[in-house]
């Protein structure tokens, strides 16, 4: 009898990281599967997807933000907004929860091999590209520059944020992290977000001048990309957030000339079944669960303007 494709495993909590806090608080779970036979032998690529089971309230797809290279565990990073993930947001370690999957397509490091790697992030738009740049930096060699630059509204809304700041001193990837600007009824407040995180230059980001080995910028991340301009010689760029962030970024990508096969994203689509049966997720006749979530630029340019 072939197996139920919509019964979830169980897996226990082993770990919560509090990654945020306030009314769209973010989680990192850490979880491995009962069955110890799955735990060796479950599979899945960068950019791959899940179906996570709150038992009594529901199910919701969640990206996996944990790198195949490490084994033994997954990790899901959930923000906190809406009745499953809020039921979530309720458990502690040693509870369990369903998951199913893997789903969706990968990002194709693969092809990927001998480039440099742009990751590009906004909010919780960070836990996808988390799992992509974290796999990289295990397979160092094959990969020539790696460049995270991730932005955010405030300090307490920065996702994974020791874990960066642990990246920023070593040598394996160049790390540019920024914070928004201040606004008053006025618009843009031009000075320091927080203390120590230098201004870029608010009408003309390009022109940026900084001293060697600033970090952390005042900035929206579409204006970083440009104060950082990344060249598209050799180079992928890959970006998630939210979608007016992605726009700009895109935007500014192609002003330094990165064309739309070099520039990457993956789509957020309400997903019910994961395969493709349901019908929630397609646009005309591509299916998010199925043919994406990654999806490059020259790819998107091809799907009706409904996504």
């Amino acid at each position: 009898m072939k197996e139920n494709p919509y019964k979830p495993n169980i897996a226990v909590i082993e770990k919560i990281t509090e990654e945020t806090t306030g009314p769209r608080a973010i989680k990192t779970f850490t979880v491995s599967f009962v069955d110890e036979n799955l735990k060796k032998t479950f599979d899945y690529k960068s950019g791959q997807t899940a179906m996570l089971s709150a038992f009594g309230k529901g199910e919701c797809m969640i990206c996996i933000t944990s790198t195949p290279t490490r084994k033994g565990f997954l990790q899901f990073s959930v923000m906190r907004h809406g009745k499953v993930t809020s039921a979530l947001h309720e458990l502690v370690t040693g509870d369990v929860i369903g998951v199913r999957g893997p789903y969706g397509n990968q990002f194709p490091l693969d092809d990927w091999k001998g480039k440099n790697l742009i990751f590009i992030g906004g909010g919780i738009g960070q836990a996808p590209l988390r799992s992509v740049y974290l796999n990289a930096l295990d397979n160092r060699k094959n990969f020539k520059d790696i460049t995270i630059i991730y932005g955010a509204r405030t300090q307490n809304d920065l996702a994974y944020k020791q874990e960066l700041f642990e990246l920023e001193k070593k040598e394996d990837a160049k790390v540019y992290l920024c914070l928004d600007w201040k606004t008053n009824k006025n618009g843009i407040i031009d000075e320091e977000a927080a203390s120590g995180w230098s201004k870029i230059n608010l009408k003309d980001p390009e022109t940026t001048e900084y001293k060697k080995g600033t970090t952390r910028f005042t900035a929206f991340v579409p204006q970083l990309v440009m104060a950082i301009h990344p060249s598209p010689e050799n180079s992928i760029a890959i970006t998630c957030g939210p979608p007016i962030m992605i726009n700009y970024v895109v935007l500014n990508l192609k002003k330094l000339g990165f064309k739309n096969d070099q520039i990457y994203t993956t789509l957020e689509m309400r997903m019910k079944c994961g395969i493709g049966k349901c019908g929630r997720c397609n646009i005309g006749s591509t299916y998010v669960c199925k043919d994406g979530p990654v999806f490059s630029y020259e790819q998107l340019e091809k799907l009706p303007l409904e996504y």
